[in-house]
Parts: C-alpha cells; structure tokens; sequence
C-alpha cells in the first residue's frame, strides 16, 4: 500500500481523507489509469459507511470519486471494513462471507468483480495480462510454465528453480515421496475420511448431483503423526530454502496447519471445484503474504482425476475470481502431477482447481501444508480467515455464486 500522509483508522476522519485527499492524489498519479481497463464495463460502485459514502466512476481513461452513493452498485459495510478493504487485509468475498458487507444496490457479484480495479487504485497492483507478464528464464529465453525439476536438480542448481518459482508463482518437483510413503498417506488419508462428519468444523463438505453429502477436504491431517512430521521433512525442509523470503512452518497444532483435499466427479454444491482464485482472496494479504502453499501429490493429477491449474506471473499482478468453467474464464497452465510429486505455489498466484472429467478414479488426493512469515495472523485477531467458511451446521461451503449470486 502507498504510503499515507496522515495514518489511517476506522473513523469518520480517516474515511473523508481518504476519499477526498489521498486516493485521489494515487488515482492522479497513476493508479487510476492502472484500473480503468478493467473496471470501465462494470458501472459506477459505491462504498457506504456510517460516515458517508462514496462513489467510484471509471471515466476519462481513469477513475474518478465523487461523494455520495448515486451508483449502479452501492456497498454498505463498517468503518472497520472499509480499513480492512483499503488495507488489503479483508476482501469482497470474505467480508460477504462473514455477513461485513452489504449490497443495498446492485448485485453483490459486482462488488467481487471490481476487486482487481480497487487494489489497481488503492495500492497501484496492475491487473494480470498474460501478454505483459515478463517470463523469461535465467538465460533471457522465454520460460516453459510446463518445465518440472527434481530434487537433484534442487541440490545441483537451486537457483534455477529459485528463479522459476519467483518468476512463474509455483514449482513442481517429480518423485519427491516413495510409492510406499504414498501409500502409507492415502492409508492415513482413508482414515480421515471416514472419521470426518458434517458439522464438525474441521472438514468441508459438498453435494453431488444426487444430493449425497461429499466430503471436499479435511483441515486437522496433523492428528496423524505422518503428516504432522511433513514440515520437518529433509526434502520439504530443501525445497522450502528455495524460496528467498524467511518463511516459517504454520503451529502444527493448530487446525489448517495439515489438510487433505479430495477431487470428486459430480460435485454441484460447496468448493470442492474451486474458481480461479488465490489462498488470500478471504483477506490477509497484507499481513500474509508471501505465504507458500506445498501441495504433496497422493495420486495423479489430470484432467480426469481433477487438476489444478495456474496463471504463471499472476502472483505480481491481480485477476478477477471466476469460476473456471465460465466462457470467459481463462484456460491457464495445467499442473501436471503424479503421485509422489511435490508442487509448490505462493498463495496470491490465481490457481484454479477443476472438476475431473471423468466419473471413473483414482481421483486427485492431496495433502497440503505452508510456510508463513513469521508475523503473520490475522488482524482481527481472529483463528484464520477460511473460517468464515464454516458457519454451517452441516458443514455444506457454499460458492460464493450460489450465495450471493
């Protein structure tokens, strides 16, 4: 975020400084223009607060504030919010989800969608365009986003693999875990799922096309000693040195810290498909951010079993969030994977997570963990962001789109 001539605070001043002096001094500096493209076929968005309201107007090649809440989308949320939104400590979506946030007018999807324009105008954050985003490797040449690496490499040229996880946002490594190792994971990973039940705040659920309760993924895998030890892994613990910010593992006891993720075919409620979205889109960029995601592969992952896909360079940017089955949705770069395989991604790189494609499995498993700075939390002083996901009795996550669509 730019820096401020005055400090900022959940007050009725903060909220007339910013609007009247601050933001229109960064909007004139540049960042106005840096979110014009992308905001101008969205209408006119109104923030409104106990202390007034104003209005976002992309115009001119730019974008424009003008007090009052005369838009085609008016948002009405706390001043609290309005900080944390400013901040990019809470977004749309999480501020939606924890009930923060209001449409009063308009359509509550609008507001997500003109989340890439406000951080462009808030904190000069470029909208992602993969035409402009520079990939290219450590020779010039342009980069493959397919290329994999292995830990010999890892030991043999860790810069190489440095530059193309800081470069393209993720990182995938073949063979990292034995085929017995696997095994004795998906042995565990059986357990857990047999033990989770709706409801019991530490596992998402869905629902097929039949209306049978889907178990999506489970949040306490580190009951399991296994998966508990993952993090001090001499292998993970290597490929975690290739990432250059001073990263720390999460609280092993605390829940999130180990997770296990099941792709199912038929899923027509909850996130078990997840759009295209980053691990911070429910806030806490600000404060959590460079945080890297590592993904262990307990089966494969194609276009069958379910995969993940990624926008290479999107991490530096920001994109909007959309289902990844949308017409306008873009297609991304598969992460290809086996079983064994380790994937590493920062979690503000737009990744999508598809639905396979096939009824017949093995579907996708895997098992997650990440490394986090060491100050990180949450600036509510809340347990974790996701939870706001949890707020069903039945343990049903609903899509954004089913909720407020």
């Amino acid at each position: 975020m730019a820096a401020t001539a005055t400090p900022l605070n959940a007050d009725a001043g903060s909220f007339q400084y910013f609007n009247t002096v601050e933001l229109p001094a960064r909007l004139a500096a540049g960042n106005g223009a840096l979110a014009h493209d992308d905001v101008v076929g969205l209408g006119s968005l109104a923030v409104a607060t106990p202390a007034g309201a104003y209005t976002f107007v992309p115009e001119d090649g730019t974008v424009t504030v003008r007090p009052g809440d005369d838009a085609d989308t008016v948002i009405e949320m706390d001043l609290d919010a309005w900080l944390g939104l400013i901040s990019d400590l809470d977004t749309a979506p999480g501020l939606f989800y924890s009930g923060r946030a209001t449409a009063v007018r308009g359509k509550p999807l609008r507001f997500v969608r003109w989340e890439p324009g406000l951080r462009a105008m808030f904190h000069g954050l470029a909208p992602y365009d993969p035409e402009r985003v520079d990939l290219r490797d450590e020779d010039g040449s342009p980069l493959d986003p397919t290329r994999s690496f292995t830990l010999d490499d890892c030991a043999r040229r860790p810069s190489a693999l440095r530059h193309f996880l800081t470069t393209a946002g993720y990182l995938v490594v073949r063979e990292v875990f034995t085929p017995d190792e696997v095994a004795a994971m998906l042995g565990d990973a059986a357990v857990m799922r047999d033990e989770a039940t709706p409801g019991d705040g530490a596992s998402w659920w869905g629902r097929d096309r039949e209306g049978n309760e889907v178990l999506c993924r489970v949040l306490d895998a580190n009951r399991f000693d296994r998966f508990r030890r993952l993090s001090d892994d001499p292998r993970i613990e290597a490929l975690r040195s290739l990432v250059p910010e001073p990263l720390v593992g999460r609280d092993p006891d605390a829940l999130d810290s180990g997770t296990v993720l099941w792709k199912l075919p038929d899923v027509v409620e909850g996130l078990a498909d997840l759009p295209w979205h980053r691990d911070c889109g429910l806030g806490g960029h600000a404060l959590n951010c460079p945080t890297v995601i590592v993904t262990i592969c307990l089966t494969e992952g194609t276009p069958e079993a379910g995969e993940l896909r990624v926008l290479p360079g999107s991490h530096r940017g920001t994109y909007p969030f959309i289902d990844g089955r949308h017409r306008s949705a873009p297609e991304g770069v598969p992460v290809t994977v086996a079983a064994g395989d380790v994937s590493l991604h920062y979690s503000d790189l737009m990744h999508a997570s598809l639905p396979p494609t096939s009824t017949d499995g093995p579907h996708r498993i895997s098992a997650l963990l990440a490394f986090v700075p060491p100050q990180g939390g949450h600036h509510r002083g809340d347990r974790h962001y996701n939870d706001v996901l949890l707020g069903r009795d039945d343990g049903q996550v609903e899509h954004l789109a089913d909720r407020f669509g």
